[in-house]
């Protein structure tokens, strides 16, 4: 199993879940909420300014995205 990149800003792990057909419903607070149609998982992405994500709130997403870290990597 490859590791889980440690330099991912929010944006751009957006991006990556948009891949796999997630949308953006709604920012609250300083989290952007994505949603999938007929998905049961809510993903909710912390998006503060400058800073990464850690890498155990980016395995939980990746996890609840129903994705391996491998083809989240590839859709970096």
């Amino acid at each position: 199993m490859p590791a889980v990149p440690s330099n991912v800003k929010a944006k751009d792990a957006i991006k990556a879940f948009e891949k796999f057909g997630f949308q953006v419903n709604r920012k609250k607070g300083s989290h952007i909420i994505l949603v999938k149609p007929d998905y049961e998982f809510v993903l909710s992405v912390p998006s503060h300014a400058g800073k990464d994500l850690k890498k155990g709130t980016l395995r939980s997403l990746i996890r609840d995205a129903g994705i391996t870290v491998q083809e989240f990597i590839d859709a970096l």
